[in-house]
């Protein structure tokens, strides 16, 4: 089994088994912001699956994005004769608006993907791995048409 295959193994069963470290960690980015760059991949196999190289051009960025309501905030201040309730589409992955959260505060960057790092009660966390594609070398992905 190579490295990575264990550090996948080992991300999931602390996962499952939500160990102290895994609580400490979701209970620590509770209090950041809701874009927070890291220094490093929490799950480093997953980030490399991706494109994720350890290099200068490539930014790890953790998101954390509200879990459920499919309704969003309902607009105050009296009566509007266009006032609507809007909602969330039910087919809309978390993980895309967390890559979306993620570009908008990095607007120089491009995001190449996401994964799931944690949840609690209120939110989910997902790391997405941005990259400069100004500089240096572009990942290895398909090209559009």
């Amino acid at each position: 089994m190579s490295a990575r295959k264990y550090i996948q193994a080992s991300f999931a069963k602390s996962y499952a088994e939500r160990a102290q470290v895994y609580r400490s960690r979701v209970s620590a980015w509770k209090k950041m912001s809701t874009v927070e760059r890291a220094e490093k991949p929490t799950n480093p196999g997953r980030a490399h699956s991706i494109g994720y190289r350890a290099k200068k051009e490539f930014v790890i960025v953790r998101v954390r994005v509200a879990k459920g309501r499919r309704r969003l905030g309902k607009r105050a201040l009296g009566r509007k004769p266009a006032k609507k309730i809007k909602f969330r589409p039910l087919n809309f992955p978390l993980s895309r608006m967390a890559e979306m959260k993620a570009e908008k505060e990095f607007n120089n960057l491009k995001a190449i993907g996401s994964y799931f790092v944690g949840e609690d009660g209120m939110s989910k966390y997902f790391e997405v791995v941005l990259h400069n594609e100004h500089q240096g070398s572009a990942p290895n992905r398909p090209k559009a048409k």
